[in-house]
Formats: C-alpha cells, structure tokens, sequence
C-alpha cells in the first residue's frame, strides 16, 4: 500500500492569475494576485495500492507466471509555470482579420487568456500486466504477456470560449456562422476576450498490448533478443499544447464534447518489433577456430564480434485537418477536421513508387470540406502514417596489448541498408481561400502546400562512425 500527498505550491510574490467561469462562461478579468491558482487541492491523500505475484508453476523455474497491478497519479506541482501566463503577468492580444489599429491599451485588441481549471483533478492511471515466461533451452526463453492501463483524469487542451451549438441531425453545429463564401466574424462566448488556451483534466485514456519476447543469453559466442508487440493506443487527446502535437491535434475539437475527439493516441503503434543480436566470431583464442596460435597471430585474429539492431514500426496516426474553421467558434487553432466523403471509391493510400507515394500519400478527394457552420466527421487521427524500418550495425575488434592493457576499436553503421523512411504528409486538404472549402492544392494561400505531399524523411541516411578507445 502506498500513499503520496501534495501540499501543492505556492507563489513567493503573489504573481499567480486563474480566469473563472460562471453558467460556463469565462470571466473578462482575471483573478491575479494569487499564490496558488489551483484553489482545490485534490492531492493532499492520493492512495495508491499495488498487488504483484510470481508463480514457479512446476518448481523447477522452467515455467512462471507473474503479475501485477498497480494505481497511479502525477502530481500537478508541475504545472505552476502556465499561470504566469495569463493577464496580467504574460499576455497575448487578438486582433480580427483586417484590422488596422494596433493599441491594446486604447482597446483595439482582445485579450486571449491562457488559464487552467482552479479545481483540476489529479490524473491517475490504473495498469496491469500478466506474463507467462517458458524456459526453451538452457539459455533460451520466450515469454508471453498482456499489458494494459486505463487512465482518467488526464490534462486537455481547448478553447474554453466557444459560442454555445446545437444538434442538426446529430451534427455539431454553430449557428453564427455566415455561409462558406462570407464566413462570419467569430463569436464568442464572452466577447470582451479572444480565443483561450485552456486546459482541464477531462480526458481519459486505454492501451491494451499483446508483448512476444524471445531472449537466448550468451552461449556459444551468440546472443539476440527479439520482441514482438500488437496494441491499441485510445485516448481523448495526446497533447497539452502546440510545441509537442506534431501528429496530432493539440486543441479539442468541441470542449464541451470530448468524446468527439475520441480515437487513436498519437502513439498508438500498432507493431513493433525489436531485433538485437550479437555475435562473437569463432576465430582466434579460446574460438573453435584458430584458437591455438599466439602472438601477433592471435592479436589480429581473436577479438572480433558483430551487433545489430532492427527496429521494425507500423505508422503514426495523423488527422486530416482543414486550414480554417468554419464553425464560427473563433478558435483559430484549427482542430477542425474535413467530412468524410461519402462518393470516394477510390484507394485512399498510395501503392505505387517511393516518389508517387511523396508526390500523394493519401487521397484527399477522400474527404469533404463540411458546410459552414459544422464540425467535421471524420475522427481524430484515422489515417496511418509510413511505416518504418531501420537497421544499425557495428564491428567490434578488442585487442589485449597487456594483462591490464586492451584497445577496442569500433565500427559503427546507422540505417546500412541507407533505407528511406518518410515522415508524416501535410495533412491540411482545404484552405480558406480563395473560398472557404478550396483544396489546399488549388488554394491561392500557398502556406498549406499541397495535401498528402511528404516533404521530408523519418531518419538520415546511411552514416559510419568509426571509433577506438584504451582500456586500463
């Protein structure tokens, strides 16, 4: 049984800011001068129990079966540097597409606060794990396990001040939204402040994992291990912010409907295999061949052993986005995804060449730009990436000079098979302009590029690193 508590944190100066919300609706000013912004501390008992077990199931320890489960927080202590960027302390203004006054102070611009729930819980997380683990041969054994966790209460990213919406025909939809061709000025639900950076713990999260590992420990000169796992990545959001979204949307689509947002974790690969291996070449002292000479015969001969590493992965989730919004809700992050189209009978990945994959990795006539006004049915994070292979490999020579004196001299290759692995395509398939619903391709706003297009690789290209070092 373990227990963790946290008296939580507190500001020497007083500089801490929280905007709050009444009937849901964020405050124009926010509330500063304060020393801890998280008013409720929901961490001063967090009790967190474990269970493991090991069976030797024959007594022999040719066969065990072990287990565990355990309860888990993170502490929010850490998360005292996003107060100090709310007003007054650290402040951003918005301003509206065409404006030409830039005086915040005469009240041209609108603050865009950045605050975090004052009641936030403590994410917790509930893991668990079974392993079945078989002795094959003297140094050989593979090992069978599932692995799985349910977390709750994680952190979310939104804007916190969307206009209210309504259901038409089960679909999100933001009234005050203009049409496609004269898209309405954003409305928000305070509109003495812009859009919010905003986060809560309303996410929640499950991975289930199906783990192989085969392991032969040094005998005979060789050694390798290979593990093999199948899972299942599903959360409501994978990123707090920006800065670490680079396959996934950072912002909830609709805050008030996280679930929406429901899918594949921008982790969620679903095979990895992991290949290592060494092998100590038979050949000089003590090998079976060769192993009687001596002196310079057997410096040159013995010592020599090769390593490899194979890392096989199936892709990362990415979300086709749209490069505007047309809800009308006035987040201008854009979490907004395109509609599926339902006329598409096409091949929605490329097949073809590494270039024809470049040039088009996904067909974007797969999807639709939605109506003004509407959120985008497609899920978040529904197309896969490439997948991605890489083999390193070293040669290693060690040579004894004395008892107490060895040289070892290395050969190290990166990617040498000078595989290409490509990296994640643009995933914008409509721009704003010159209409909203423009293919990116056609757009007259060249910042989103072409959709689908892959303009850069995964990894670098074969590398050889040559090294040598004293042993004493």
């Amino acid at each position: 049984m373990r227990t963790e508590s946290s008296t939580g944190w507190s500001e020497a100066q007083s500089r801490a800011s929280v905007y709050t919300f009444t009937n849901n609706v964020i405050s124009t000013n926010p509330t500063s001068g304060l020393s801890n912004a998280l008013t409720d501390n929901k961490a001063k008992i967090l009790i967190e129990p474990r269970l493991g077990f090991a069976w030797n199931v024959f007594g022999n320890g040719t066969t065990s079966v072990t287990g565990g489960v355990g309860f888990h927080h993170t502490l929010l202590d850490a998360l005292d540097y996003r107060l100090d960027q709310a007003a007054p302390y650290n402040t951003t203004y918005s301003y509206s597409t065409g404006s030409t006054v830039a005086n915040p102070v005469a009240g041209t611009g609108k603050v865009s606060p950045s605050t975090v729930d004052s009641g936030m819980a403590t994410p917790a997380l509930l893991s668990y794990t079974l392993k079945v683990e078989q002795q094959l041969a003297p140094s050989t054994t593979l090992s069978v396990a599932y692995s799985g966790s349910h977390s709750y209460h994680q952190i979310m990213n939104g804007d916190l001040n969307e206009p209210a919406f309504t259901r038409v025909n089960g679909r999100v939809f933001y009234p005050a939204s203009g049409t496609p061709t004269a898209p309405a000025a954003p409305v928000y639900a305070n509109p003495n402040v812009a859009n919010t950076t905003s986060w809560w713990a309303g996410a929640s999260g499950n991975y289930n994992a199906l783990i192989v590992d085969v392991r032969h420990d040094l005998r005979n000169g060789l050694q390798f291990r290979g593990n093999y796992t199948w899972a299942k990545n599903l959360d409501d959001g994978s990123a707090w912010n920006t800065s670490v979204s680079s396959n996934t949307p950072a912002f909830v689509s609709v805050p008030q409907l996280p679930h929406l947002d429901y899918g594949r974790a921008a982790t969620d690969l679903r095979h990895i295999a992991a290949i290592n291996a060494t092998y100590e070449l038979p050949f000089g002292d003590g090998k079976h061949f060769l192993g009687k000479t001596n002196g310079f015969t057997s410096r040159v001969i013995s010592g020599w052993s090769l390593s490899s590493i194979v890392n096989l992965l199936s892709g990362f989730p990415f979300s086709p986005q749209l490069g505007y919004n047309p809800t009308g809700s006035g987040d201008s992050r854009n979490p907004v995804r395109p509609d599926v189209n339902v006329g598409f009978t096409g091949q929605l990945y490329t097949k073809g060449t590494t270039a024809q994959r470049v040039a088009k990795y996904f067909d974007y006539t797969a999807f639709s730009a939605p109506a003004a006004g509407y959120v985008g049915n497609v899920g978040r994070d529904t197309l896969s990436g490439p997948h991605y292979a890489n083999v390193d490999a070293s040669l290693l020579k060690n040579t004894r000079i004395t008892e107490r004196v060895h040289v070892q001299f290395r050969a190290e290759f990166f990617n040498v098979l000078n595989h290409t692995n490509l990296a994640l395509p643009n995933t914008i398939v409509y721009t704003a302009g010159p209409t909203q619903g423009t293919l990116a391709s056609q757009a007259t706003t060249p910042q989103y590029g072409s959709p689908g297009v892959i303009s850069s690789t995964a990894n670098t290209s074969r590398q050889i690193q040559l090294g040598a070092k004293i042993l004493f």
